[in-house]
């Protein structure tokens, strides 16, 4: 059966399409889509093929756009992404994955976590998150107040991970009823003196889960790189080797749980850029141990752009694609693991997301 890649990216100004096939060598771009509203994360089911996308803002409201025929067609709900009467009005839809039980999350703008069982038609908040004892303490980043990293469990249906700016990790064991903090270890050096290590109030940019179900996870964090190997109960700092220990995405390769991908800028106070101007993606492959650049096709020299919190993804492809969008819409590609990259599409709008579709057809 032939291989079809799909890749996913979100945007300022809607969502865009580009399709492949299993060579990954011509790329035709289909869009935008969902009437060009803001979208910040566009994903799609594995299994049925399903693409959605999840975006809105202040004027438009929340809401999950959803195509059954990989983007000819599209619908689009807001049924019950809301909180409940007297709390602060959602403002946009930020991250979305699929439950191993099939269900749909949708994490929000204010802080909050939704759940649907048809297919993205309506939602339900789940009000564990937001009834954590720590909520009242909880401060925004510097974009708000967001639920940006969603990391369901692929086999067990009741564990979920959420990265929040700036609240930092929280857990639940029991499908949403009681959460956890999932923060020891990780730095907040914004903090007096003294308090650098608090139990939550980390401002996490991505939490990603390697492959193999042994519960590693690792975060990019507003004030380090960090590996968890026991589901977030601890961290251990990998950023030794770094060009430096800010940026914003992540991406696991699909089958090696040892190896990440990661874009460093050159700090948070100092321009929010590529480090000298240069482009490089860096890559692990022995969990954060050492690292090494990647840069053959990127720009070299007067790259001043950033690269979003979840604008970074890999394929399951053999060998695995790398793929990032930036925030001056430049798209890259690496059908190599890393090794070297093309640009697939230069000009699009600011990217929010970049996520693969790979399918038989």
């Amino acid at each position: 059966m032939a291989e079809q890649v799909f890749i996913l990216v979100g945007t300022r100004k809607g969502a865009f399409i580009l399709e492949s096939d299993a060579m990954r060598r011509s790329w035709a771009v289909r869009g935008p889509f969902c009437e060009t509203w803001p979208t910040n994360h566009v994903v799609a089911d594995p299994v049925s093929g399903t693409i959605y996308a999840g975006g809105g803002n202040e004027w438009f409201g929340p809401a999950v756009w959803k195509s059954t025929d990989f983007g000819a067609t599209w619908s689009h709900s807001s049924q019950g992404l809301a909180f409940e009467p007297g709390q602060a009005p959602v403002k946009a839809v930020w991250s979305l994955a699929r439950g191993a039980d099939g269900a749909l999350y949708a994490g929000v703008e204010p802080a909050g976590l939704f759940r649907s069982e048809d297919g993205g038609e309506s939602w339900s908040h789940i009000e564990g998150l937001q009834q954590h004892p720590t909520r009242p303490d909880w401060n925004p980043g510097g974009a708000g107040l967001i639920l940006h990293s969603l990391v369901p469990d692929p086999i067990d249906a009741s564990r979920i991970w959420v990265g929040i700016s700036a609240a930092g990790v929280f857990a639940t064991e029991d499908g949403g009823a009681s959460w956890q903090t999932r923060n020891r270890g990780t730095r907040a050096d914004f903090m007096p003196e003294g308090q650098n290590y608090p139990e939550f109030g980390q401002c996490v940019h991505c939490l990603v889960m390697a492959p193999g179900g042994g519960g590693r996870l690792y975060q990019q964090n507003h004030c380090g790189m960090y590996r968890s190997d026991d589901g977030g109960k601890a961290w251990e700092s990998i950023e030794a080797g770094l060009p430096s220990s800010f940026g914003f995405p992540a991406a696991a390769h699909p089958r090696d749980p040892d190896c990440l991908y990661l874009i460093p800028l050159n700090g948070d106070i100092k321009g929010r850029f590529m480090p000298e101007g240069n482009t490089a993606v860096w890559r692990t492959t022995d969990a954060g141990r050492s690292w090494q650049p990647k840069r053959e096709g990127l720009p070299q020299g007067g790259a001043y752009f950033n690269v979003l919190r979840q604008a970074m993804a890999t394929d399951t492809m053999e060998p695995a694609g790398v793929y990032f969008g930036t925030n001056a819409g430049g798209l890259y590609a690496s059908i190599d693991e890393g090794e070297s990259w093309d640009c697939l599409a230069p000009f699009l709008p600011t990217i929010t997301s970049v996520e693969t579709l790979v399918i038989g057809r």
